[in-house]
C-alpha cells in the first residue's frame, strides 16, 4: 500500500517547455582547474527528460487514461524540441557559428546524438502504443480501430458523417507540370497518394491534408473509434473520381518555428512580430515522419520535394501524431482517471464560518499569504485579487505583467473593467512568449482599446516575471498590495501546474515593485532593491553571493545548506559555484523537473550534491531557492530558472519571503522532495536518470493534506 504521509515539519501550518536557443556565456577563468567534463549535454539532458515522461506512460500504476495523456504530452514535447532546439542547432551549424557545448560535444555530434536518441524514443513511443496502451484500452472497452475493423453498419454511418462533415473541407492537390508540389505546413498530418489513370495507365502523385479542425478519432459506436485519415483514405474515390488508387501513406513534417525579430530595428514591434508569425509557417523542415510501410518511391518523392536528409526521416508504426491521444484521454471514464480534486480556498483567504472568499485587502493587511497551486485555489486567491482590485472603488491603480494567459481570461476582463472605471491600469504584455505570440497580440490590442497603458517591456529582453501591484486609498493613506508568483496568470494551467505565489502588503516588497514597474514602463535605471533579486542586472550576482555565504557559514561551523527547485539548470557559472559549495562541504539539494547539465556525485567535485526530478499528475513548475543562512534561513520564490537566457536576457524576479513560517514551509517541502522516500528520479554522474522507488507520492500527499485541512 503506497504511503501518502507527507511528514513535512513546519512551524505553523497555515503551500511555476524545450526552451529557446541559448548562447553559452564565457566561463569564469578561475574555473580552469575544474574537470573539463563536468557538464552534461543540454540537448541530451532534454531527451532524458522526455524519456521520463514516456516512463510515466509506461507505468501501470498510473490510471490508464492518464497514461494515455502522458503519451500525448511526450509527443507534444518532442515536436517542440524539433521545432526549436534541433532547428536552432541546424541553423547555427549552417551559418557556421555553432561552437562546442559546455559538455565538450561538437555541434554536429550533438545534432547526430540528439537525432539518434529522439528516433529511439519515438520508436519506443510507437511500440508502447501498439503493444501496451492500445490493448489496455481495448480491455477497458475503448477500441482504437482500423477502417476494416468496423462493422458494415458503422462504416455506413461514418460514410454519412464523411460526406456531410469531412468531404466539403478537403482539398485534393495533384502534382504534375501544371500543379507544383504543394506547401506542407508544419505539424499537419497528410496523405501522400499514388493514383493511376485507367485510360492512360499513367501514375500521378497527390496530397490530401487531414483537416485539423475535425476530431482525429472518429466516433463509430460507444467505445469504438477510427482515425480520421483512415476514413478519408476509405473514400478517396469521391475525391478522385475515375482514378484508381495505387497507394496511400500518412506523413507529417516538422518545421523550424522559432521566431527572429530584430526589435532594435523594428519601428513597430507588433507589426514586425505579425510579419514574422507569417514567416514561421514557411520555416525549413527539420523532420519527416512517415509510416514504416511507405513505398520507397513515395518516400523519395517526399524527401526530394521537402529537402530533408536521410537522418531527418523517421519511419514509425502508425498512427502518426499521437498528440491526438488527448482526445482519447478526455473520454469520461472516472474509473480510468485520477481521483477528482477541486482546489479549495486558502485558509487565510476564507471566511471561517462560511468558507466563502474573504475580503482580500482586509486579509492581506493582517498577514502575508503564501499560496501553493493547485492545492490552493488560483480562482479564489490570485484571480480574485485582480477581480476585487478592479471592482473596488478605493483602488486607484493596478500594474501587472502578462506572459501567458488563457483564451477566455477573467484576468484580462478585470483589467479592462478597471480601466473603463477610471483606474490607472498598466499592463506589461510579453508579446514574444513562444507559441503564444498571436494570442498576446490580441490581448494587447484589447487592453489598449479599453484604455489600459500597454507596454512591451525593455528592448532586447523578454519580460518573464509574474507580478501584480495594486494601489489602494485607505483611511490612513495609500497602501499597496502585491502578488509575486512562479507561474503565469492563467486560470486553466493553474489547475495543472504546481506553483507558488506570495500575496502581501509588505511595505519593502511593494516599494520595490513600484520602482521595478517604473523602470519597466519608463527609462529608470534603478537596480537597487531591498527584497527582490531582478535579472538581468542583479539576479546572478545575488545568487552567487548567497552561495558564497553558505560556504562561509559552513567553514565557520554554522548551519549551512542550499535547496533549489527549478525547471532547468544549465548555467555553467551557477553550476561551477554550486560545485565550489559542494567541495567546501555544503549540502546542495536540487529538484529539477527538466534539463540539468550539472553532474552530481563526482568525487572531489559534487559528492555533496543530490539532483532529483519529480514528475506526475501536476507539472512541477515552481522556482524556489532556500538557504540555511547560518541558522537564519532565507527563502526566495519567483520566475527564474538557472539558464543563460533567464539570468542574462530576461526580466526575472525573485522575492525574499518575509515570514518565518513560510520560510520553514518552503524549506521543509524542498527537503522532503529530495528525500529517498519520495517517488522520483535521481540523476547520476554519468547523466543517467533512475527511478527512485520511494513510498510517498508527494503530489498525492499534498492533495490529501489539502483535503484534510478543508474538512477541518
Amino acid at each position: 500500500m503506497e504511503s501518502t504521509d507527507l511528514a513535512v515539519p513546519t512551524t505553523n501550518e497555515a503551500p511555476d517547455s524545450p526552451d529557446e536557443f541559448d548562447v553559452d556565456p564565457p566561463f569564469d577563468p578561475e574555473a580552469g582547474s575544474l574537470p573539463a567534463d563536468r557538464f552534461l549535454d543540454r540537448e541530451l539532458s532534454w531527451t532524458a527528460f522526455n524519456a521520463r515522461v514516456l516512463e510515466l506512460a509506461r507505468d501501470e500504476s498510473q490510471p490508464l487514461l492518464e497514461r494515455v495523456r502522458f503519451m500525448a504530452i511526450f509527443a507534444s514535447n518532442l515536436d517542440e524540441f524539433f521545432m526549436v532546439r534541433i532547428a536552432g542547432l541546424k541553423r547555427r551549424i549552417a551559418a557556421g557559428v555553432a561552437v562546442p557545448s559546455a559538455s565538450g560535444l561538437g555541434p554536429r555530434d550533438t545534432l547526430a546524438r540528439s537525432l539518434t536518441e529522439s528516433r529511439e524514443l519515438m520508436e519506443e513511443h510507437a511500440a508502447l502504443f501498439h503493444d501496451s496502451i492500445g490493448p489496455a484500452l481495448a480491455g477497458e472497452g475503448i477500441d482504437l480501430l482500423h477502417w476494416d475493423d468496423l462493422t458494415s453498419g458503422e462504416q455506413e454511418r461514418i460514410t454519412v458523417f464523411y460526406r456531410n462533415r469531412v468531404f466539403p473541407v478537403l482539398t485534393p492537390l495533384a502534382v504534375d507540370p501544371a500543379h507544383p508540389f504543394p506547401y506542407i505546413s508544419g505539424l499537419s498530418l497528410n496523405l501522400a497518394l499514388v493514383m493511376r489513370n485507367p485510360t492512360t495507365t499513367k501514375e500521378h502523385f497527390a496530397r490530401v491534408k487531414v483537416p485539423p479542425i475535425i476530431n482525429r478519432w472518429v466516433y463509430a459506436d460507444p467505445g469504438r473509434y477510427v482515425p480520421l485519415e483512415e476514413v478519408i483514405a476509405a473514400h478517396l474515390d469521391l475525391l478522385f473520381p475515375g482514378m484508381e488508387l495505387v497507394a496511400h501513406h500518412a506523413f507529417r513534417v516538422t518545421r523550424n518555428e522559432d521566431l527572429e525579430v530584430e526589435e532594435d530595428d523594428a519601428e513597430n514591434l507588433l507589426k514586425a512580430l505579425e510579419q514574422e508569425l507569417l514567416r514561421r509557417r514557411f520555416g525549413p523542415p527539420v523532420r519527416l515522419e512517415v509510416e514504416e510501410s511507405i513505398d520507397p518511391e513515395v518516400l523519395d518523392t517526399l524527401a526530394s520535394e521537402l529537402g530533408v536528409k536521410p537522418e531527418e526521416i523517421v519511419r514509425l508504426r502508425g498512427p502518426l501524431d499521437l498528440r491526438s491521444l488527448n482526445e482519447v484521454a478526455d473520454i469520461e471514464r472516472p474509473d480510468l482517471h485520477f481521483d477528482p480534486f477541486v482546489p479549495g480556498t486558502h485558509q487565510h483567504l476564507a471566511e471561517v464560518e462560511t468558507a466563502a472568499p474573504a475580503d482580500l485587502f482586509s486579509a492581506l493587511s493582517k498577514r502575508d499569504v503564501l499560496v501553493h497551486h493547485p492545492y490552493d485555489s488560483f480562482a479564489t486567491s490570485v484571480q480574485r485579487f485582480i477581480e476585487q482590485a478592479a471592482a473596488d472603488p478605493h483602488v486607484l491603480a493596478i500594474k501587472q505583467t502578462l506572459y501567458r494567459t488563457s483564451g477566455d481570461s477573467p484576468i484580462i476582463d478585470s483589467l479592462v473593467d478597471a480601466a473603463r472605471s477610471g483606474k490607472q491600469v498598466l499592463v506589461l504584455v510579453e508579446i514574444k512568449a513562444r507559441f503564444d505570440e498571436q494570442a498576446n497580440i490580441r490581448w494587447a490590442r484589447k487592453l489598449e482599446r479599453a484604455g489600459c497603458h500597454v507596454v512591451y517591456g525593455l528592448v532586447g529582453l523578454k519580460t518573464h516575471c509574474k507580478l501584480a501591484l495594486v494601489v489602494r486609498d485607505e483611511p490612513d493613506g495609500l497602501r499597496r498590495y502585491a502578488h509575486i508568483g512562479t507561474g503565469n496568470y492563467n486560470p486553466k494551467t493553474a489547475r495543472l501546474y504546481e506553483d507558488f505565489g506570495l500575496l502581501t502588503s509588505n511595505r519593502s516588497i511593494t516599494t520595490d515593485l513600484t520602482d521595478l514597474f517604473n523602470n519597466l514602463s519608463g527609462f529608470g535605471q534603478d537596480f537597487d532593491y531591498d527584497r527582490l533579486m531582478v535579472a538581468p542586472a542583479g539576479l546572478r550576482p545575488s545568487l552567487m553571493a548567497h552561495i558564497d555565504a553558505e560556504i562561509a557559514h559552513h567553514r565557520a561551523g554554522r548551519p549551512s545548506g542550499i535547496r533549489i527547485k527549478v525547471n532547468s539548470i544549465v548555467d555553467e557559472i551557477i553550476i561551477d559555484k554550486l560545485y565550489e559549495a559542494s567541495r567546501a562541504g555544503v549540502q546542495v539539494d536540487l529538484i529539477v523537473r527538466g534539463i540539468c547539465t550539472l553532474r552530481p556525485g563526482l568525487p572531489g567535485l559534487s559528492e555533496n550534491i543530490r539532483v532529483s526530478s519529480v514528475l506526475g499528475r501536476f507539472l512541477e513548475h515552481s522556482r524556489v531557492f532556500w538557504f540555511a543562512g547560518g541558522g537564519e534561513p532565507e527563502a526566495w520564490i519567483g520566475s527564474a530558472d538557472m539558464m543563460h537566457r533567464n539570468l542574462d536576457r530576461r526580466v526575472e524576479v525573485l522575492v525574499r519571503i518575509p515570514e518565518p513560517d513560510h520560510i520553514d514551509q518552503l524549506g521543509s517541502l524542498l527537503e522532503k522532495m529530495s528525500d529517498d522516500t519520495i517517488i522520483s528520479w535521481r540523476l547520476f554522474d554519468d547523466g543517467t536518470w533512475r527511478r527512485n522507488d520511494g513510498t510517498v507520492d508527494i503530489q498525492l500527499a499534498l492533495i490529501k493534506r489539502a483535503k484534510s485541512r478543508r474538512s477541518r
